[in-house]
């Protein structure tokens, strides 16, 4: 009886809980300028409640808990309504109990039912043990965009609340659910303009990926969180008094670099924590005397705050006259301070500051009820995506790095001859330019004119840019055009011409092949074909029928004596060919299990151990990036049920974690000083007498570490170089960089990867 009634306080506790998360939703809900529509949310919460009834989630709390943190999310974080509010209460309903979309139409209508629909068509078990393929769920999550962009932010919502939930998941969860997130959700909500949220995302994955490194940039922030907030006060002191006598509404906000950021930065420009010069930025966002002024204002603070303080010439940027095609307005501007330091200004209006933070969820504010209006950009862009989905590309992979082309792009504004504005991702070339006005343009495209001098098609345009495109009808596309364009649109339409060209070219290769073969009498079979693949070092006999097809390859005489050879002798090679497969076939098969098991052994759940006698015979340390030992690192069981072992950082590793997410293993080493690892160290200074040898001395005398190789280079007082040396893991490499770092005029030390 007792135990009973414990259980049935529990259960009231519990209840209490999930009640005042309710609540303080609402409240959150009334604070919003929505239209308050209480009941249908309060209608979903109770339906959504008594369906997930007794289900926990992995942390031991009731499973309602995360429907209501993500409604959560979707109203403070994302700023959108009551459709929205009610769709994320009830996002895991169709998928996680008996009730179909169906059932949801007939109580709550028409649009709730389909963003829920179009929630649980992307939901692809990412927490449960299903093969989860992300980039296909990325596949599906896109088409989904079109009928209503509320389905991605919702989804982006939940990722967000798992990934803040993302402590109770086991180490190999954690690592693919994080380079899932940094692959493809950051990079989401970049694009949608959810800038709060992208950050948070890139810094909880980063936090679960390089716990020590977040740490400590966590510690030196804090360390030097007093100075920073003294230069930000003495910074916008005259700023202030400006502005006051400009008689503006406004407030000016420190913002810091993030996390992931700054440790990106250092990694990019191979430079430690102390030297990274933009981590505080400033943000001035004010309220328009009126809307007609909104502009205007932007460029007179501009004005003002450019006669206090020196503007560097070349990094005005404009975003207010011409808005990023995810709705964000800004300008900003970077100024002296009076300590020697540039440090950027953002302008913004309140309404800009809120596009910036909520993206395309601001354009919704005031029109929950509306459903999708005009995006222009953003149906553009969706456009591209569509096309790139209708080709069908069997590789999920290749799909993702194509649409990342375009999900990281910031934009560039080109004119055409008759002067019309084309927004374009940065690093397009004349060739993107050329297959975004048409394909018929981009496959005909001879070169181009920008500002009115000649270019290849490589060409890489820049902002501001008048590009005249020139077209023959003679060109075709050619192989090396994929590595002359950036987008994906450009790639897309290239490799799909490419495809069906060639597939052209195998059918005209095969009809002469057969006639040649006939004509000299050889039996057309796939002995014949395959001798002649060898001859001509193909991989594939497609790959041989596709050169004889095109003309690179003319079939003669080293085909003809290739099988002018007795019958007889021929026959005996054909024989011994085949016992040979066969001996071989039967070794495959003896060893074949033994391969197999090998995974069995293999508890993903559980973290592996690196020790000498592992690395040394059982796993394999990738070639991309080198691991070592003190590098964070996890493992990847290949489909030849081999271990790969891969820095987490890797560009590999996150490819694997966003797509081969349940072959992912915790790792961690477990090693002695006893295994050697070649790793090469950049070094970089002024050059001048005895820098060389003293590098060296530091090297092999002082830390007694054999050098495999030293390439060094001098130009114009300035060396550098890579060395290749033997250590035992990341504390040696540590110590070899301080030490050389020591050295005079050596002014750049960092590890690399070749």
């Amino acid at each position: 009886m007792e135990e009973h009634l414990s259980l049935k306080e529990k259960e009231q506790a519990e209840e209490a809980m999930i009640q005042q998360a309710f609540q303080e939703l609402l409240t959150d809900y009334l604070a919003t300028k929505h239209r308050k529509r209480v009941e249908i949310i309060t209608k979903a919460f109770n339906f959504a409640n008594q369906a997930h009834r007794g289900i926990k989630r992995r942390s031991g709390e009731p499973y309602i808990m995360h429907p209501i943190a993500v409604a959560k999310i979707v109203c403070n974080e994302i700023g959108l309504g009551s459709t929205s509010i009610c769709a994320a209460l009830l996002h895991d309903v169709v998928e996680d109990t008996d009730y179909t979309v169906e059932d949801i139409e007939n109580i709550f209508g028409h649009k709730i039912a389909q963003i829920v629909d179009g929630l649980t068509k992307i939901s692809g078990g990412i927490f449960g043990d299903r093969a989860s393929a992300q980039a296909e769920n990325f596949k599906k999550l896109l088409l989904t965009m079109s009928d209503d962009i509320r389905v991605i932010l919702i989804k982006i919502a939940d990722r967000l609340h798992n990934m803040r939930t993302l402590g109770s998941m086991l180490p190999n969860k954690q690592y693919k659910i994080a380079g899932e997130t940094l692959y493809i959700y950051a990079p989401l909500a970049h694009r949608l303009g959810l800038n709060r949220i992208k950050t948070e995302l890139e810094n909880l994955s980063f936090k679960y990926e390089h716990p020590e490194e977040y740490a400590e940039i966590e510690k030196k922030l804090a360390a030097t969180a007093a100075e920073r907030d003294k230069v930000f006060q003495e910074f916008t002191a005259p700023i202030r008094a400006q502005l006051d006598k400009m008689g503006l509404q406004y407030h000016i906000l420190a913002r810091v670099k993030s996390i992931y950021s700054i440790w990106n930065k250092m990694q990019t420009k191979h430079v430690p924590f102390e030297e990274i010069y933009d981590i505080l930025a400033v943000r001035i966002v004010f309220k328009p005397r009126n809307m007609e002024e909104e502009l205007n204002d932007c460029f007179d603070i501009y004005v003002a705050i450019s006669k206090i303080y020196k503007p560097h010439p070349d990094r005005l940027r404009d975003w207010v006259s011409h808005p990023k095609s995810n709705g964000y307005q800004a300008l900003h501007v970077t100024l002296m301070a009076n300590n020697g330091q540039w440090i950027e200004v953002q302008i913004r209006s309140e309404r800009m500051d809120d596009v910036a933070e909520q993206g395309f969820a601001a354009h919704w504010k005031y029109k929950e009820g509306g459903g999708g209006e005009d995006e222009g950009e953003l149906e553009r862009w969706l456009h591209t995506i569509k096309e790139i989905l209708d080709d069908p590309q069997p590789d999920a992979i290749d799909f993702l790095d194509t649409i990342k082309l375009n999900l990281f792009a910031s934009e560039i504004f080109v004119f055409t001859p008759k002067g019309d504005l084309k927004t374009m991702p940065q690093d397009s070339t004349a060739l993107d330019f050329a297959f975004s006005l048409h394909t018929d343009i981009g496959t005909h495209c001879i070169g181009a004119k920008v500002n009115h001098k000649l270019v290849p098609l490589s060409h890489r345009l820049n902002s501001g840019d008048q590009v005249e495109i020139l077209t023959s009808k003679a060109q075709r596309i050619q192989p090396e055009w994929v590595g002359f364009v950036t987008t994906a649109r450009a790639k897309a339409k290239i490799t799909e011409i490419l495809r069906k060209e060639e597939k052209i070219n195998q059918q005209k290769g095969e009809a002469l092949l057969n006639e040649f073969l006939q004509k000299e009498g050889v039996p057309v079979d796939a002995s014949s074909v395959d001798r002649l693949t060898n001859l001509h070092n193909f991989h594939t006999p497609d790959e041989l029928m596709a050169a004889i097809g095109s003309g690179k390859l003319v079939l003669g005489d080293a085909d003809r004596n290739l099988f002018k050879e007795k019958q007889g002798k021929n026959w005996k090679k054909l024989l011994s060919f085949s016992f040979v497969k066969d001996n071989k076939e039967g070794k495959d098969t003896k060893e074949e299990p033994k391969q197999e098991g090998k995974p069995e052994k293999i508890d993903t759940k559980k973290i592996l151990k690196l020790t000498e006698e592992a690395i040394s015979k059982d796993y394999i340390m990738a070639e991309c990036c080198h691991p070592i030992p003190g590098d964070d690192v996890l493992g990847y069981i290949d489909e030849h049920n081999r271990v790969i072992i891969h820095k987490r950082q890797c560009p590999v590793a996150v490819k694997l974690k966003s797509s081969y997410g349940n072959r992912i293993i915790a790792t961690e080493w477990d090693t002695h000083k006893d295994l050697s690892f070649l790793v090469t160290i950049y070094v970089r200074g002024i050059d001048g007498v005895g820098v060389l040898n003293e590098v060296t001395q530091v090297i092999s005398r002082q830390l007694n570490v054999n050098i495999r190789k030293l390439v060094i280079d001098a130009i114009d007082g300035i060396f550098e170089g890579k060395i290749q040396l033997y250590v035992h893991d990341v504390d040696d490499v540590r110590t070899i960089c301080n030490n050389l770092k020591q050295v005079q005029n050596v002014k750049e030390v960092a590890r690399v990867e070749d």
